[in-house]
């Protein structure tokens, strides 16, 4: 009788937190489920099991922010069937892409003691910039949920089933009031992908944007209505540069350039 195939994952960490590899773990009683049913043969936060590849599907976190790691990812690449990247440091180079464009040399000088032991890249870029991606999953972290929907599609063979739309539409499906209408507030929820349930809005605060831009937003327009409610220049650019603030259409945002989209 043929041997049953057993699919591999493999969770690899690059420039990041942790906390996205993390809502993995969080998943407890749907993880113990996941790993009777896989292989999880690389996952550095959950054992120190290593297995060689190929593998069936990679999740990587993190940017790339050194020579070693952007050749890494090619090696993981061509070992993965999928590869899928998650949070915000792999789909949009994190927070550490606010150093982009800028003087490298001067950070390190402010932050290290000794910055020429340092080794890096002037830029923290998404995985996207360096290999084919089959999937991205925003969130700074993902959302637990849509994270074990996408390992099950990808396993199943189909499409995950994550939604584009923004913030606002959870903030409609649990009745919470807008804080723009309500408060005057500037929120980034019109322009920002749904994931998170709206806990920010629900709680009277802004949004932060922590899930990325969402699916053709319209920046442009948000900032006018900002600017509506009293936002200054200053204001408005630092609200694009937080956690997503390598996304193409937030950093436009944020030096007053309207993407191709809006």
């Amino acid at each position: 009788m043929a041997r049953k195939h057993i699919p591999k994952l493999a969770v690899w960490k690059f420039a990041s937190c942790d906390g996205c590899q993390l809502s993995l773990l969080d998943c407890e009683d749907e993880f113990l489920a996941l790993a009777g049913v896989i292989d999880i043969a690389n996952f550095p936060e959950a054992t120190r099991t290593k297995k060689r590849g190929p593998y069936d599907l990679s999740l990587v976190e993190g940017s790339i922010s050194t020579m070693r790691d952007r050749e890494r990812i090619q090696k993981v690449r061509r070992q993965s069937k999928y590869l899928v990247t998650i949070g915000a440091c792999a789909t949009a180079g994190g927070v550490q892409a606010l150093r982009n464009g800028r003087d490298i040399a001067e950070f390190m000088s402010v932050v290290y003691a000794r910055p020429d032991y340092i080794d890096t890249l002037a830029t923290s870029t998404p995985i996207s910039d360096h290999v084919k991606v089959d999937f991205e999953l925003r969130g700074c972290p993902i959302n637990k949920s849509q994270l074990l929907e996408l390992i099950t599609a990808f396993l199943h063979g189909r499409r995950p089933a994550i939604a584009t739309t923004s913030v606002c539409a959870e903030c409609k499906a649990r009745g919470t009031v807008c804080v723009m209408t309500a408060k005057q507030a500037p929120c980034l929820g019109p322009v920002t992908q749904a994931g998170c349930g709206a806990i920010c809005p629900a709680y009277d605060r802004s949004c932060y944007g922590c899930f990325g831009p969402m699916e053709s937003p319209n920046t442009v327009s948000l900032k006018e209505q900002w600017r509506n409610l009293g936002a200054n220049e200053k204001d408005i650019r630092r609200a694009f540069q937080t956690f997503n603030a390598g996304a193409p259409e937030f950093l436009n945002a944020a030096r007053g350039h309207a993407d191709k989209n809006n």
